[in-house]
C-alpha cells in the first residue's frame, strides 16, 4: 500500500526455483505455473514484473498481454517482457508448449547488458518472430540453455557461468534480429538519453523544454532523434509513457484519478481527465470500468 492507504501496483519479484541454480530460471509451461504456484501466485493473473521473463513457444498459440496490448504467439515466436511491465497470459498455459527464461536486472555483465540495451525501459516491441537462420539458432541455443539448466555437470560454479553465458548469448541475439537496429548513432544516443531521462522524470514534468535543458539538445534535436528511434515525436513520447503508467494505475490499484493524476504530475483532476480523454477517447473512470471488466 502506498501511504494513504490505497492499494498499490503488484509487483512479483525474482525468485529462484527451489533446487534449482541461482541467478535465473528455464522452464517449460507446466514449470513455469507451477514455479507461480509454489509462489502464491495465479499464474494467469496480471503481473507487474521485475525481471526480465522471455518466452517461446515450440508448438501451439499462446495470448499474452503487455501493457493492455493483445500478443498472440506461434511456433517460433518470442515474448521478451520487461521489469515494470504488466503481462498477463491471456489463454491457458496448457493449450501451447514452449519455455520460459527468466532472469533479473543485474543478472548479466555491464558489456552484455549495454550491447543488448538492458538499461532501456523497452525498447522495442515485445513480440518478435525469427526467420530462417535466425530462427533455427535460436531454437538450438534454447535446446542446449535448458540441457544445461537441467543437467548439472562439474563444478556448481562451472554449471552457474555456463547457463549465464548461455543466457547472455541469448539475449543479445534476440535483441539485434533483423530490424531491431535503431536510427543513426548520434540520433539513437540522444534518444538513449532522453529515454532514461523520461522514464525517470516522467512524474515531474511533460514538456520537451524541461528535457532539452537537462540533456543539453536543442527541442528539435530531441524530436528529430525520438522520431527517428520511436516513430513519434519527442512530446507524443512523453505523453505516451505518462498514459501508460496512468492505465496502469487505473486497472492494478484502487487510486482516484484524482490522485493518480497527483502521482503523475497533473495540477488538477481536470487537466488529468482532459489529457486522459484527448489521449485515449475516453475518461479514467470509463477505462477503468472497461479494462475491469475485461480481466474478469
Amino acid at each position: 500500500m502506498d501511504r494513504n492507504g490505497h492499494r498499490d501496483v503488484t509487483e512479483v519479484p525474482f525468485r529462484p526455483s527451489v533446487g534449482a541454480p541461482p541467478g535465473a530460471g528455464v522452464l517449460d509451461f507446466p514449470g513455469l505455473a507451477a514455479r507461480a504456484h509454489s509462489h502464491g501466485l495465479d499464474v494467469h493473473a496480471p503481473m507487474r514484473l521485475a525481471f526480465h521473463q522471455l518466452i517461446t513457444v515450440r508448438s501451439g498459440v499462446l495470448r499474452c498481454s503487455v501493457d493492455f496490448t493483445e500478443y498472440e504467439l506461434t511456433e517460433g515466436g518470442w515474448m521478451w517482457v520487461r521489469p515494470g511491465q504488466i503481462h498477463q497470459f491471456r489463454s491457458a498455459l496448457g493449450a501451447a508448449e514452449g519455455t520460459a527464461v527468466l532472469f533479473p536486472p543485474g543478472y548479466l555483465g555491464a558489456a552484455t547488458a549495454a550491447a543488448a540495451r538492458l538499461d532501456q525501459p523497452a525498447p522495442r516491441l515485445p513480440l518478435m518472430v525469427p526467420e530462417g537462420a535466425e530462427a533455427e539458432a535460436l531454437r538450438s541455443l534454447v535446446d542446449l540453455l535448458e540441457n544445461e539448466y537441467r543437467t548439472m555437470s562439474g563444478p556448481l560454479e562451472a554449471h552457474i557461468e555456463v547457463v549465464r553465458h548461455l543466457v547472455a548469448v541469448l539475449v543479445l541475439r534476440l535483441a539485434h534480429l533483423p530490424g531491431a537496429a535503431s536510427g543513426d548513432t548520434a540520433g539513437s544516443e540522444a534518444f538513449r538519453r532522453f529515454q532514461q531521462a523520461v522514464e525517470r522524470d516522467y512524474t515531474r514534468t511533460h514538456r520537451v523544454e524541461d528535457y532539452a535543458a537537462r540533456l543539453g539538445y536543442s527541442v528539435r534535436t530531441l524530436t528529430r532523434a525520438t522520431r527517428a528511434t520511436a516513430g513519434c515525436g519527442a512530446k507524443r513520447f512523453i505523453d505516451d509513457r505518462v498514459l501508460l503508467e496512468a492505465k496502469r494505475l487505473l486497472v492494478h490499484t484502487d487510486l482516484s484519478a484524482t490522485a493518480i493524476g497527483e502521482r503523475l504530475g497533473f495540477p488538477d483532476a481536470t487537466v488529468f481527465t482532459k489529457f486522459f480523454r484527448r489521449r485515449s477517447g475516453e475518461t479514467p473512470a470509463g477505462f477503468r470500468a472497461r479494462a475491469s471488466g475485461a480481466r474478469r
